[in-house]
C-alpha cells in the first residue's frame, strides 16, 4: 500500500558513520534547537502490516515486537479490502452498518491476537474504497461517498470498538494513490474539501457505534508536496477552509478533532533537513505544523489546541538506492528523529514503520519501503538491536546533552553510560543513569573532541542488551 513520496531534495548532510564489530557508532550531533520542555507522555506505535497480516509470520512478529517493548500498533483498515463487491459498480444488497456483512480477512485474527496481549491499537480507516461507493463508480479512489463511508465506519466501530480508542480517518489523503482528485482544473487543491467531508462522516459513524469518548485524529498527511501531491500545510488549510493567510471562510465551521496525524519522513539528508518549500513538513520542520495548527485555532477553524501524532515514520536504508541511507546512518537518523519528537511537547506519539522491509525486487524496484528493522529476507539490520537503546548526543558549547531510551524496560530502570576518548579503546564510567517510568533519560556532560559515548543496559536476564556510541 505504501509508495515512495518523492525524490530526495538538497539539504543538510550529517557526517558519515563507521560500523564497528559489536558496536553501533552513532554520530548524533543535532543542529536543531531543543525546546524548554519535552513530551513526558509520548507513546510509540509500531506498524508492520507485512508481518502481522500474514498468518505465517504473525505470531513470531508479535513475540519480537513484545521483546522490543512495543505495546501499541497502528493498523490501517482498508475499506475495499473488506467490503462486499468492492470492484462492482453496483452495491450488493447488504446492511452497510452491520459488521457481519463484511469479510474482515486477516484483520480479525490480528485484532484477536492483539486483544489477547492487551495492547493498544491506533486504527486508520482508509481508502481505496469499493467502486460502488464512489461518485462516478469508475475506480476505487475518486470522490468516495461520505454517506457510504459513515455507514462503513459505524460497522468498523461495532466490530473493533472495544479494542480501539484512537481513530484516524484516511491514510495520506494528500496522496493520489489513496484519494482523488488531488487537484481540480486550474491547479486548485481538491482533495482537502473531499477529505473534510469524509472525516466528518467517519467520526459521525464511529460515534453512532458508541465510540463517543474516543480520540479522533485528522490529517494523516504525507510530508512533501509535488505536482501530484498536495503539500501537507496546503492540505491542512484547505481542509479547514483557510486561505493562505489563515483566514477562514465565514460559512465554514470549526472542525472537531482531538489531534493531528502526520508522517514526518525526512530524506537522505537526515532529520535536520528542512524542505525549502514552506508547506512541507519533515521531522526537522515540525514547528511549521505546530504554528499552522495554532494559527488555524486562532482563526476559529479548530475547537482546541491539537497535539501531533507522528503515526508513521521510518528511515529508509540500503539496499534502496533511491532514498536509502547506510545501515549505520539508519540507526543514527532514527535516534535523532526520536529525540526531536521527544523534545517537542506537542508530539503525543512517535512511530516505527515496518519490522521487515517491503520486497525490493520486481518491475517497480524499491517502490515500497526499506525502513524496516530487518531486510526483506528477514536478516536483521543493526537497527533491530539499536531500536532497544536509542542514544543521541547533542553538543551545547563546551558540554553535551545526552539523551537515551531503554525501550524494553517495563518501568524505572538504570543503564550505564561510559565514554572513550580519542586513541583509546577503553570505555570509562561516566554515569549510571536512572530512567523515568517510560525508560527515558537525559543529562549533561563535558564535551571533548572525538569522544565516544556508550550505553549498556542489562535486561531481565542480567546480560548486556546493547552498546551504542558517538
Amino acid at each position: 500500500m505504501r509508495v515512495r513520496n518523492n525524490a530526495p531534495q538538497p539539504g543538510l548532510q550529517l557526517p558519515m558513520l563507521r560500523l564497528l564489530p559489536l558496536t553501533i557508532l552513532l554520530a548524533l550531533m543535532l543542529v536543531v534547537a531543543q525546546p524548554a520542555s519535552a513530551s513526558r507522555s509520548q507513546s510509540l506505535t509500531f506498524e508492520a502490516p507485512r508481518d502481522l497480516l500474514n498468518p505465517d509470520t504473525r505470531d513470531g512478529a508479535l513475540q519480537e515486537l513484545d521483546s522490543l517493548g512495543v505495546r501499541s500498533l497502528r493498523v490501517i483498515l482498508t475499506w475495499s479490502a473488506v467490503a462486499p463487491g468492492a470492484d462492482q459498480a453496483e452495491r450488493p444488497s447488504f446492511e452497510p452498518t452491520d459488521p457481519v456483512a463484511y469479510d474482515w480477512g486477516q484483520y480479525e485474527p490480528l485484532m484477536a491476537a492483539v486483544k489477547e496481549r492487551g495492547w493498544q491499537v491506533v486504527m486508520t480507516i482508509s481508502g481505496p474504497v469499493p467502486r460502488w461507493a464512489t461518485q462516478a463508480k469508475r475506480d476505487n479512489l475518486t470522490r468516495p461517498s461520505p454517506t457510504a463511508f459513515a455507514a462503513f465506519a459505524m460497522a468498523v466501530g461495532r466490530k473493533f470498538g472495544d479494542q480501539v480508542s484512537t481513530w484516524s480517518i484516511w491514510n495520506e489523503p494528500n496522496q493520489p494513490q489513496f484519494l482523488r482528485p488531488q487537484f481540480a482544473s486550474g491547479g486548485r487543491a481538491a482533495s482537502p474539501a473531499i477529505y473534510r467531508s469524509l472525516y466528518q462522516a467517519g467520526v459521525r459513524g464511529l460515534r453512532k457505534a458508541g465510540q463517543t469518548d474516543d480520540t479522533f485524529l485528522i490529517g494523516e498527511t504525507s510530508p512533501r508536496g509535488t505536482g501530484r501531491v498536495v503539500a501537507p500545510l496546503a492540505f491542512l488549510r484547505g481542509m479547514l477552509c483557510l486561505n493562505a493567510n489563515y483566514r477562514k471562510r465565514p460559512a465554514c465551521g470549526a472542525l472537531d478533532a482531538d489531534g493531528y496525524a502526520h508522517h514526518a519522513y525526512t530524506t537522505r539528508q537526515g532529520p535536520s533537513f528542512r524542505p525549502p518549500q514552506s508547506d512541507d513538513v519533515t521531522i526537522g520542520a515540525l514547528s511549521r505544523l505546530t504554528r499552522a495548527l495554532d494559527r488555524a485555532r486562532s482563526a476559529g477553524a479548530l475547537r482546541k489546541r491539537l497535539p501531533i501524532y507522528l503515526t508513521e515514520f521510518g528511515i529508509q536504508s540500503t539496499p534502496d538506492t533511491i532514498s536509502g541511507v547506510s545501515l549505520a546512518k539508519q540507526v543514527e537518523f532514527r535516534a535523532i528523529s526520536e529525540r526531536i519528537a521527544w523534545t517537542n511537547p506537542r508530539v503525543a506519539a512517535f512511530s516505527q514503520y515496518l519490522l521487515t522491509d517491503d520486497d525490493p525486487t520486481g518491475p517497480n524496484q524499491f517502490a515500497g519501503f526499506e525502513s524496516g528493522l530487518r531486510f526483506a529476507n528477514g536478516r536483521a539490520k543493526p537497527s533491530l538491536a539499536a531500536f532497544r537503546l536509542p542514544l543521541a548526543v547533542r553538543r551545547l558549547g563546551s558540554r553535551v546533552s545526552i539523551w537515551g531510551l531503554v525501550r524494553p524496560a517495563n518501568g524505572v530502570t538504570t543503564a550505564t553510560v561510559t565514554y572513550a576518548d580519542r586513541g583509546s579503546s577503553t570505555f570509562r564510567p561516566l554515569r549510571t543513569v536512572r530512567t523515568d517510568a517510560r525508560g527515558y533519560f537525559t543529562f549533561s556532560a563535558m564535551w571533548r573532541k572525538d569522544r565516544r559515548w556508550n550505553i549498556t543496559w542489562e535486561g531481565q536476564s542480567g546480560s548486556p542488551v546493547g552498546s551504542y556510541t558517538r
